[in-house]
């Protein structure tokens, strides 16, 4: 990583009836915007584990990553955020926005299209073939 970044990581989870995982974030970047859940990672926590721990936090289920679906930077108060986005499998847990989110919710594709969304979240996800339904 370059001087100035920071490493984070987000979950592209998918419920049975392909609708994704969204939440409202609380915190800046883009508070007040939908994204997917994610954050910073730890020091010495690599972005797959930090994936899986921000879902838990966020959004109270638990998931699995399946593969790694792409990457993206962001600005940053101070450099930028360097963003590892993973596909993950919901393994449990019960729907309930905590941490930095203040909403959690399955959304589907025209839900996500009317939604406020962070910038670049619909053209990430569609570049990387991860749309919901």
């Amino acid at each position: 990583m370059e001087p100035g970044q920071q490493h984070c990581a987000g979950g592209i989870v998918f419920d049975d009836r392909r609708r994704l995982l969204v939440i409202e974030r609380g915190h800046e970047p883009s508070a007040g915007l939908w994204s997917i859940p994610g954050g910073r990672c730890l020091p010495g926590e690599d972005s797959a584990s930090a994936c899986v721990r921000e879902v838990a936090e966020e959004t109270g289920l638990s998931v699995r990553v399946v593969r790694w679906a792409g990457q993206v930077e962001l600005d940053a108060p101070v450099g930028t955020y360097l963003v590892d986005d993973y596909v993950c499998e919901l393994t449990g847990g019960t729907l309930s926005a905590g941490d930095d989110a203040t909403k959690a919710r399955w959304v589907s594709r025209a839900e996500l299209l009317a939604l406020p969304t962070a910038p670049g979240l619909y053209e990430a996800l569609a570049g990387w073939g991860e749309l919901p339904e």
